[in-house]
């Protein structure tokens, strides 16, 4: 079992073959599937044949409802407690050359604390991966340390993906990197900017991979840095590719998440199609 804590949101994913018209209509091709990055992990880890659970908060409004269910028929089960308010919301625009942009609302997401924790929802997990939203926010950042904890008790490996280089320089990068130091991950997922704003994740975690985009990955670890190249393949969407790396890595190795984000751009969307 691998659990992911973080949100589960509601994506809308606009693509625009050409730049938008101001003023007038746009064709576009659009899809509507469970988002947030803990919850596309699970769905990959899930699509790639291991059993997964997502962990968070989740509000009972319509939305919610939706990404709740499109996210269990993936195969992943849902742990976390139920509360009145509003299900976040993610409108992706993708562009002519697979590049995007994001607008969200996290919603109820962050709003997870470390005393509504039971137990129970890590028990099982060999690896428990938080989204990097979840330790630039309170009091959600508190429930993903907690968690943390809870995991490694029971034997699990700690890994973290930084999630947004705009979001850590908001936050403040020097704040951001004494938030992982006191979490200790295993494993460090990071693009170029975000690795460059924390500093490197050197004495952060035994391993990390940093993500370069067409240029494949560069994992750091026991052996030192290891270059491997991207599997390549037609440019869709580059919205999840990460996500899909992740799990691929989690599952498999660097081999297999490879694999998985090569099958991510190629479609729209963030998880599995």
């Amino acid at each position: 079992m691998i659990c992911t804590l973080g949100d589960l949101l509601l994506d809308v994913i606009v693509r625009a073959p050409q730049l938008f018209a101001t003023g007038a209509d746009t064709t576009v091709e659009t899809r509507v599937t469970s988002g947030g990055q803990a919850a596309n992990v699970a769905a990959w880890v899930a699509e790639l044949g291991e059993s997964a659970r997502f962990v968070g908060k989740q509000a009972g409004d319509e939305a919610g409802a939706l990404a709740q269910s499109l996210l269990e028929q993936r195969g992943v089960e849902l742990a976390g407690p139920r509360a009145e308010g509003k299900t976040g919301v993610v409108v992706s625009f993708v562009a002519p050359d697979g590049e995007r942009s994001m607008a969200t609302d996290r919603g109820i997401a962050q709003e997870l604390r470390a005393e509504e924790l039971d137990p129970a929802w890590l028990a099982g997990c060999r690896w428990l991966h938080l989204s990097g939203y979840g330790l630039l926010a309170e009091p959600i950042a508190g429930a993903a340390l907690e968690a943390a904890r809870l995991a490694r008790e029971q034997g699990a490996q700690v890994s973290v993906d930084l999630s947004s280089w705009s979001a850590i320089r908001e936050h403040g990068p020097k704040r951001f990197r004494a938030r992982l130091e006191e979490l200790g991950p295993d494993v460090v997922f990071a693009n170029e900017p975000e690795w460059e704003l924390v500093g490197g994740a050197y004495g952060l975690s035994e391993a990390a991979v940093v993500k370069r985009g067409s240029r494949g990955v560069t994992v750091f670890g026991a052996n030192g840095a290891e270059e491997h190249a991207s599997a390549g393949g037609e440019v869709v969407d580059t919205t999840g590719a990460g996500d899909a790396l992740a799990a691929g890595f989690i599952v498999g190795g660097i081999r297999l998440g490879l694999e998985a984000a090569a099958r991510c751009i190629g479609q729209l969307g963030a998880v599995p199609a």
